[in-house]
């Protein structure tokens, strides 16, 4: 009994160490490497190096079969796993990660996704530009999704949201779930369980809140607030709105638009019908 005690005790205190070596060793090449990565906990933070990250020892050659960066085209890149780039560093009660890019896309992602790691299930890598090997330009682009990629393994098997693959990633940070960090995204407590407003509401934050705010909540001002001044609701019928969301660019078009639609594939008819569901909701409880 004593030594089956001392194994379960030790095991998890050599992968804590082991955890802490990792991050020393790939944080400590950071200042040499031309594009960085800064990982933070609220009270630390670690600057990752391309060049380290390239060189770390879990990194391997990783295929990707869709990837929503490049049309949905099969790709490889250098990877090391998400979970190695956050180990060492505490959560602190954060249930997010928040990923932000250089253009101001910011996408909350759920740490139970990234913490994942079986093979029944979706997992994250983060995905690295060699400086001497640099990825070719996205679509409608200057520039490639480098320097750092948060890409998914088996993103069928968990639901993987096209916005959990935050490209041109600069920053990441532990941060609590969205309608914890800001309660006015929150519905009417007093909805049902299965209120297609409550479905809405994590579609909203999985799919809108990257680019958009909901009453000043939010932390990307790519695009407007989708409920300051007005909601969509009050100025789309609701078969252009949906229509919208799948297409934006069959409803309105102008050269500097940005917003691309979501396939039946990326959100059912049903989920796009929630996040409708949901702005009209929220258009009656509108913050001051």
């Amino acid at each position: 009994m004593a030594d089956s005690f001392m194994t379960r005790w030790l095991r998890p205190l050599r992968r804590s160490l082991k955890a802490g070596a990792v991050l020393l060793w790939l944080g400590s090449a950071a200042a040499a490497d031309g594009a960085t990565l800064t990982v933070d906990d609220g009270s630390r933070h670690v600057a990752f190096g391309t060049e380290a990250l390239l060189a770390s020892p879990s990194a391997v050659d990783l295929l990707v079969q869709q990837d929503p960066a490049y049309g949905g085209a099969a790709r490889r890149y250098r990877a090391v796993p998400v979970t190695e780039v956050l180990s060492g560093l505490a959560a602190n009660g954060g249930g997010a990660v928040e990923a932000a890019a250089t253009d101001g896309f910011v996408t909350q992602i759920p740490v139970r996704l990234l913490e994942q790691t079986a093979g029944s299930a979706a997992r994250a890598w983060l995905a690295v530009e060699p400086p001497d090997a640099p990825w070719p330009a996205i679509a409608g682009r200057s520039a490639s999704a480098g320097p750092f990629y948060i890409v998914w393994e088996r993103p069928e098997l968990s639901g993987i949201a096209r916005e959990y693959w935050p490209f041109q990633l600069a920053t990441l940070r532990y941060v609590p779930l969205p309608t914890e960090r800001w309660p006015q995204l929150a519905v009417d407590p007093a909805l049902p369980a299965d209120h297609a407003a409550r479905v809405g509401q994590a579609g909203f934050a999985a799919n809108c809140l990257p680019c958009h705010r909901l009453n000043g909540a939010g932390a990307s001002d790519m695009g407007p607030d989708l409920n300051r001044p007005m909601s969509p609701t009050e100025y789309f019928e609701p078969s252009a709105l949906r229509r919208y969301l799948r297409d934006p660019g069959s409803v309105r078009d102008w050269p500097q638009r940005v917003m691309q639609g979501f396939s039946p594939e990326q959100l059912s008819d049903d989920d796009i019908n929630g996040i409708v569901v949901y702005l009209d909701h929220m258009a009656r409880r509108r913050a001051p």
